[in-house]
């Protein structure tokens, strides 16, 4: 394998990368200076596009090609450069919370997780359900940490991850409910104990249904197939790699952020920087969001 370094902004808490197909680019997150990077393949150059004045903790592509960014406070705000549009500025109950990971589903809805936010009084994270018409439901609560979630191709499961936990939970999907059953929860993955293993952080489902999971405080990237057995994992010179992705003309590309930039000694000199891997297997489009503002 050939691992790139694609940029290097020594990220602190590198996140979220979405390949965007439109515009042939991919995006990413510097989660705690609420920043939103861009990288362009066609001509090899990265570049800051947006500078929030909060975090941001995860974003989708809107069906129109803008992007939804979910934020610091719970504030969700439609981006597209030179313009922003608040649709949602507030959650009872999460006021020193933020959102975190977020998956747009297939009818167009969002699931976005929240977490404590640090310096703030600890307090359980929440997955909720955004739907188009802007209308948020609690789904599950009790949450340390929500991460990375996907489906399986054919949307008869829903992953979610727990990074508090270092579990993966599969459940069953629904498509006429738009929602997966909580009542039938199973453990797909449980991170190892033993020291540097890290835990699960963000992840993407490939198109034959396996599951690349990024491990942070564990320098790897773990390999599960279709029947959630180790396939094995791919190695990472940094401590904490934090989420991945496909992207490309072909989805043949994986991306993978990582975090810890403010701390290169301890994290590895190449922390905070977007890698990227090409070849080792081709993944599936990412839904589009479709929420609209009241």
């Amino acid at each position: 394998m050939d691992m790139e370094i694609i940029a290097d902004f020594a990220c602190k808490t590198g996140e979220g990368p979405l390949w965007h197909a439109e515009h042939e680019c991919l995006y990413w997150l510097d989660i705690p200076d609420g920043e939103l990077y861009r990288y362009r393949p066609a001509t090899d150059k990265s570049d800051l596009i947006h500078q929030a004045d909060r975090q941001i903790g995860g974003f989708t592509i809107q069906e129109n090609g803008t992007l939804l960014l979910f934020m610091e406070g719970c504030r969700v705000m439609s981006f597209e450069e030179g313009r922003t549009t608040v649709l949602l500025d507030d959650v009872p109950g999460q006021e020193t919370n933020r959102f975190n990971d977020v998956m747009a589903g297939p009818q167009g809805q969002v699931f976005c997780g929240t977490m404590s936010t640090p310096g703030q009084e600890k307090a359980d994270g929440v997955l909720y359900l955004l739907a188009p018409n802007g209308h948020l439901t609690e789904l599950m609560g009790g949450i340390g940490t929500s991460n990375g979630m996907g489906f399986t191709p054919d949307r008869r499961f829903f992953f979610h991850t727990d990074t508090r936990t270092g579990k993966v939970t599969r459940y069953p999907w629904s498509d006429p409910r738009g929602d997966f059953d909580r009542s039938r929860p199973e453990i797909w993955y449980s991170a190892a104990k033993e020291p540097g293993t890290g835990r699960p952080d963000g992840m993407t489902v490939d198109a034959n249904g396996h599951l690349w999971i990024a491990h942070w405080d564990g320098s790897q990237i773990v390999h599960l197939d279709e029947t959630g057995t180790m396939a094995g994992s791919i190695p990472f010179p940094t401590l904490k790699v934090s989420s991945v992705t496909f992207g490309g003309p072909n989805l043949t590309d994986m991306y993978i952020t990582t975090a810890g930039g403010q701390d290169k000694d301890f994290n590895g000199k190449t922390a905070g920087a977007l890698f990227r891997l090409s070849g080792i297997a081709q993944g599936l489009p990412e839904f589009r969001s479709r929420i609209v503002a009241d």
